[in-house]
Parts: structure tokens; C-alpha cells; sequence
């Protein structure tokens, strides 16, 4: 059974709005005479919830309120959240980075993190000088680093500028240095950021490939926060998900993700606009939006069919118009691309334009699904593009009872062609 490795209990942390520091003077003073009467601090019962896009009422916010759970050893845990929601404070708490305004941290072992793009890293040192650097931030010895260096360097990737400044190097190449320092030396909780992302496409992968050997070949924890659902899904064994700086939702890595999107399709089925608040440019409005079954409802199941519909209100004139749909899944990967080209040719200066297709029952699988609308003018320039203007969830049918039978985006049941083989005539029959 594995052991608890990292416990977090009532962490919170809190933050003066609007200037550098911990607060006034004065503040400071009423903590210090709070102390001295053994009491506590007289501003932790104050403090708005860290939503970004509320206007400010209160002179401090919790930037993460009340956090608890525990990660086992071996264990990948996946921080998600919105942009704001207190997943890099929560990180930085972890990593000891900064402190927790109540609450503590219990944890077994080293830990080594991966905050940001070049953390712990000299510019006027060099790469080799860096590893060393940052071994040392880690807690590991000048042996230690010695006996990993040439792996640490091959992993990077940066052999040719490894005498060089780090100064001289790109973003993407300080972070595939950095990773490689932290996943090499061997920390029991290694804790990383969205910094991946920098990244290409070929390092993140290798990247991704080293957490899981780290998880599951060597036992170790992970700590991961990505905005990428996919590596999420792929890598984490549990998701966290963080909502304003609470926690609202502990599951599997799958049950937190689908939690996250349920929580943040904000869209929906039917979009409507008037003619002064539409979307669109350069002589392109979008009306209206929807998606409807065969019975016009927002509901949706495997066995039902889908109906799209786009009202456009269109003022260019004597040349085509390129309108393309781009439907993705929940992973941000496009399941399908198609498109239709309108000629208008007339005097009048508007007209409204009503497209519209259909998608058979059983086309696509069950799960979370978004929509980008792209208009573009003559097959070659681009009006202007809208992402997931839509959303819509697909659910299982009556007729689908076997959830686990078709895995996949498509649901499809293929029509098989057996032929049974006679053993003693070897003849097909």
C-alpha cells in the first residue's frame, strides 16, 4: 500500500491588492500587537474571493482559501483550473517558494520544481555552470551532479551551448534545461508548471515521457498543472480542480477533467445576437448560432441527430465567401473540418445568409465538444475568425448500453465479413 507523501492542510494565502509588500505599516503593527497577545492575525478574517474579474471592494484577496489533500507516493496529481484561480500559488507554497498565510505542508523527501521559464538559472552563467547551479538549489550535492551531468545534458537537447550564457538562450531552451536538472536528480515530489508549454512539440513529449518513467517506473510523485487536458488525461492518476482559489473538485484524472469543462461551458447550445452586438468584421455579422436534435432541444445522445444552423448578415458584394466549421472534442483535437463557398452578386448592400447542416446519429462518440466558425474571402484571405463559439455535450443513448465498447471520438458499429476456414479442406466456406 502506498504511503502518504505529501499532505496539505488549510492552506490558504493571502494578498494585499494594489501595492508591493505585506500592507501599511499600521497593519503591521496591529499584527505584531495581535502576536504578542496570542492571538491571530487580525486580517486573516478579512479578504475578498479571488475572482479576477470582479472589481475590487476589499483592500486584501485569498488568493487560495482552505485547501486539503493528500498525495501518495507514485501517485501524478493534475492541478486545472482558469487563469487565476490560485494553481502557481498553490505550486509556489508547495515548493516552499513562498509561505502559507494559515495552514501547513507535511511531506517526505526532496522536492524539486519547475515554476517558471528559467527559475534558479544565472543569465551570465553558462548552461554546464546552470546545472550545478540549480542542482544546488535542489539540494543535491556537487557529486550528485557530477554523476548525472552528461545524461542531464543529453536529455536537454543544448550539448552545442552547454559552454555557452545562458543569457544567449531561447525561452524553449532554458526550459529544457531546467526540466532536465529537476527530472534527473532524482526528487521524491517533482512540482511543474505550465511551463512545458514553451516547449516544442517533440520535447513535450519526451518531457511527458520522462514524468510517467518517474511516476511509474521509479514510484515517484508528480505534481502537474497544464492547461492541456490531453496531457492531463495521459499523464495524471488524479486531478485537483481549483475554482477562485478554492479547491471544488477531487476525482480521477478523467472525472476531473470532464468537472472542469462542465464547470466552464459557458457557451451553450443556442447563441443569439442583434445587429449592433454582433460578432464578425469586415462585412461579416453572425446572427445567430445554435445547435438543435431532430426534436429542436439542446439535448444530445450518441443515437441522436445533430442540426446545425448559422444566420450571417453579409455586406460583401461580387466575391465569394469562404465559411468553414471546425468542430473539436475535448482535448482540443479537430474531429472534422468542412466548409462551404457563397457567391453573392447583387446591388443591395446587405443580405442575410441562412447555412445549415446535419450530422447522422452515431458520428460522434459520447463527451464534450466545441465549435470554431472561420470566414474567409476568395479561398485566400481570412475575415476573421471565431474559437468555440458553441458548445454541446453528447451523452449515451437508449440504444447504447455498452459504454466501454467504442472508445474513441467516433462511434461507429462496423458491418464484419466472417468466413469460417475448414481445417481438413482448407477451403474458405
Amino acid at each position: 500500500m502506498s504511503k502518504v507523501i505529501l499532505k496539505a492542510e488549510n492552506i490558504s494565502k493571502q494578498y494585499r491588492l494594489g501595492t508591493v509588500g505585506t500592507g501599511t505599516l499600521s497593519h503591521d503593527l496591529n499584527r505584531w500587537w495581535s502576536q504578542l497577545r496570542g492571538k491571530g492575525d487580525p486580517y486573516a478574517k478579512v479578504g475578498a474571493v479571488n475572482d479576477r474579474s470582479q472589481k475590487a471592494t476589499e483592500e486584501y484577496v485569498w488568493a487560495i482559501k482552505d485547501i486539503n489533500f493528500e498525495v501518495k507516493s507514485g501517485e501524478v496529481l493534475g492541478i486545472i483550473g482558469k487563469n487565476g484561480a490560485g494553481k502557481s500559488t498553490l505550486l509556489k507554497i508547495l515548493s516552499r517558494v513562498t509561505g502559507p498565510t494559515t495552514g501547513s505542508i507535511k511531506t517526505r523527501g526532496r522536492i524539486a520544481s519547475l515554476l517558471e521559464v528559467g527559475t534558479g538559472f544565472h543569465p551570465e552563467l553558462t548552461g554546464r555552470e546552470n546545472v550545478f547551479l540549480n542542482g544546488a538549489i535542489l539540494g543535491m550535492t556537487k557529486a550528485e551532479v557530477t554523476d548525472k551531468l552528461d545524461v542531464i545534458i543529453e536529455f536537454s537537447g543544448c550539448e552545442m551551448y552547454i559552454d555557452t550564457p545562458v543569457k544567449r538562450y531561447s525561452s524553449g531552451m532554458r526550459v529544457r534545461l531546467a526540466f532536465a536538472v529537476a527530472a534527473h536528480l532524482e526528487p521524491e515530489i517533482l512540482v511543474i508548471d505550465e511551463v512545458l508549454a514553451v516547449g516544442d512539440a517533440e520535447f513535450q513529449k519526451k518531457a511527458i515521457g520522462k514524468m510517467k518513467d518517474i511516476s511509474q517506473g521509479e514510484g515517484r510523485t508528480v505534481i502537474f498543472v497544464s492547461h492541456n487536458m490531453a496531457a492531463v488525461k495521459s499523464l495524471c492518476t488524479r486531478g485537483l480542480v481549483l475554482t477562485n482559489g478554492a479547491s471544488v473538485f477531487e476525482g480521477t484524472a478523467e472525472e476531473s477533467v470532464d468537472f472542469y469543462l462542465s464547470q466552464n461551458s459557458s457557451v451553450g447550445n443556442i447563441r443569439n445576437w442583434s445587429v449592433d452586438n454582433a460578432i464578425g468584421a469586415n462585412g461579416i455579422k453572425v446572427l445567430e448560432f445554435n445547435v438543435l436534435n431532430e426534436n429542436k432541444e439542446s439535448i444530445f445522445f450518441i443515437d441522436s441527430k445533430l442540426y446545425f444552423k448559422c444566420i450571417i448578415e453579409n455586406e460583401i458584394l461580387n466575391e465569394s465567401i469562404d465559411i468553414t466549421i471546425r468542430v473539436k472534442n475535448s482535448d482540443e483535437i479537430v474531429v472534422f473540418t468542412d466548409w462551404i463557398q457563397i457567391f453573392k452578386n447583387s446591388d443591395s448592400k446587405k443580405s442575410k445568409i441562412d447555412i445549415g447542416f446535419m450530422l447522422e446519429e452515431k458520428f460522434l462518440n459520447s463527451g464534450s465538444y466545441s465549435v470554431d466558425l472561420i470566414f474567409g474571402k476568395n479561398k485566400k484571405y481570412l475575415i476573421f475568425k471565431e474559437t468555440d463559439i458553441i458548445d454541446f455535450e453528447i451523452e449515451f443513448g437508449k440504444d447504447v448500453k455498452d459504454t466501454k465498447r467504442h472508445p474513441g471520438v467516433n462511434y461507429k458499429e462496423l458491418k464484419w465479413d466472417v468466413k469460417i476456414m475448414d481445417e481438413e479442406l482448407n477451403m474458405l466456406t
